[in-house]
């Protein structure tokens, strides 16, 4: 335990996602250590985060417009809508160049342990993008996790009666992984999505 302002920056940075105690430790230290300049900057950048940023009206995404960047683009198919949990996983996805559809921010995942139901996420929205008929598939690229599961599982049960094409993102093998090292669902997901070798 350390004294007053230091052990309010280790408390407070040890509430951040995946920073645990040690963590939070080290990120003070290296912050006392650091120059005051910089520390002024990220503080800066901080404030102008909240100020500024905000989540599209349109998909849910990070975006200092009404709208982001995706969203605005004309030459996104407007018929291919790819759903996901977070805005990281939008970033994820785009790193690949890939996919040139738009996108549906959901907000997280089906979690009853958590208390996050349908109702918490961004369902609600998701149904009212598709009743102008424009979306021809919805791609489920939610995290293949038990959370994850149960989300696409939700979401595809609900979407299929309104006659859409709902497609869930492959999983199975890490490129450069031995099979040995492979756990069960992870090699069982691989050969539920195996593929014909072209000649």
């Amino acid at each position: 335990m350390y004294e007053g302002v230091v052990q309010d920056l280790i408390d407070e940075l040890g509430r951040l996602p995946g920073v645990g105690p040690k963590g939070a430790q080290r990120i003070a230290f290296h912050i006392l250590n650091t120059d005051s300049v910089d520390i002024r900057r990220l503080a800066a950048v901080l404030v102008q985060v909240k100020e500024r940023v905000r989540f599209c009206a349109t998909c849910g995404n990070v975006a200092e417009e009404e709208q982001c960047k995706i969203c605005r683009d004309p030459r996104r198919d407007v018929s291919l809508l790819c759903v996901v949990e977070e805005s990281k996983d939008v970033v994820a996805i785009e790193r690949t160049r890939e996919f040139r559809g738009r996108y549906h921010v959901l907000g997280g995942a089906i979690s009853p342990i958590e208390g996050i139901g349908p109702d918490e996420l961004r369902i609600r929205e998701l149904m009212q993008r598709l009743a102008d008929g424009s979306i021809q598939e919805v791609i489920l690229a939610t995290d293949p996790n038990l959370e994850g599961e149960a989300t696409a599982t939700y979401l595809s049960r609900l979407l299929k009666p309104i006659g859409l094409r709902v497609t869930r993102l492959a999983s199975g093998l890490p490129v450069g992984g031995d099979l040995e090292y492979a756990d069960e669902v992870t090699l069982g997901r691989a050969f539920e999505g195996r593929r014909s070798v072209d000649d």
